[in-house]
């Protein structure tokens, strides 16, 4: 038996989101078929981040076991001929059996991208959130950055959220504008359900003015949902990047 690891880039346009659900189809479903279908076996992954209907991935992670000679390597090319052109593979690679991505020290990176200008880009709608109201990306910066630190997040999470806590870290959030394309980026250890679409909601009420920089710091200190800006359409979110800190220590004798 070995525990296969699947870096997984999607478009997320077209799903139910990552976890498996009855009667629609997710990525993990579509992960799971395939992976049953090249293997001959009842194969079901484990997922790093649960990521919501409409959301993108640049490399989500899950894992699954398997007795297969096929070297781990090859899983990646041995899969990508089988998916659909909206969900690939980036990489494969074997790990210790009790590697679970849940449960190891990590950093996850997502971006919101937001189109600011008069009017839309028709190929951007799947990839970024639109708004012809200008926005103050300086005091959007400025407010970004009393998120950093380890905070109670709970006034930044969806009121349907079953965590066990709503403490989390977050290393680094900042705010950048290329031409129209202004893009949130906040990397932390963990992040709650519509976290980061209520972080990029509450950032755009900053950028047009109806809410202070300073603000920030009264939102996270009330732990009320309704304090907090609205949560920003799906589209606009991706997973950008998934690190494990202490990946690289792990040993496969270990397991």
């Amino acid at each position: 038996m070995k525990r296969v690891m699947l870096t997984v880039a999607y478009d997320g346009t077209n799903y139910h989101g990552w976890q498996l659900q009855p009667n629609v189809i997710t990525i993990e479903s579509v992960l799971n078929e395939n992976l049953s279908a090249l293997l001959k076996d009842d194969i079901r992954v484990i997922g790093a981040s649960r990521t919501d209907t409409g959301v993108h991935a640049l490399g989500n992670i899950a894992v699954f076991d398997t007795h297969a000679r096929m070297p781990a390597e090859k899983f990646s090319y041995a899969l990508n001929q089988r998916l659909p052109e909206d969900i690939r593979i980036q990489s494969s690679k074997e790990v210790p059996l009790n590697f679970h991505p849940r449960k190891q020290d990590s950093r996850k990176t997502y971006e919101y991208k937001i189109q600011n200008s008069d009017f839309p880009m028709p190929v951007l709608r799947l990839y970024a959130h639109f708004t012809y109201v200008p926005l103050d990306i300086g005091l959007m910066r400025r407010a970004a950055a009393y998120l950093k630190g380890t905070h109670d997040f709970k006034s930044f999470c969806s009121i349907h959220s079953a965590a066990e806590t709503t403490v989390r870290t977050i290393f680094d959030a900042d705010v950048e504008k290329v031409g129209d394309m202004i893009t949130i980026r906040v990397t932390g250890s963990g992040f709650l359900y519509n976290m980061v679409r209520i972080i990029a909601g509450t950032l755009m009420e900053v950028g047009r003015g109806n809410l202070l920089p300073e603000d920030i710091t009264g939102i996270l200190e009330a732990c009320d949902r309704a304090k907090a800006g609205p949560t920003a359409p799906a589209c606009g979110l991706t997973l950008a990047k998934y690190e494990f800190t202490n990946l690289s220590l792990l040993r496969l004798e270990d397991a």
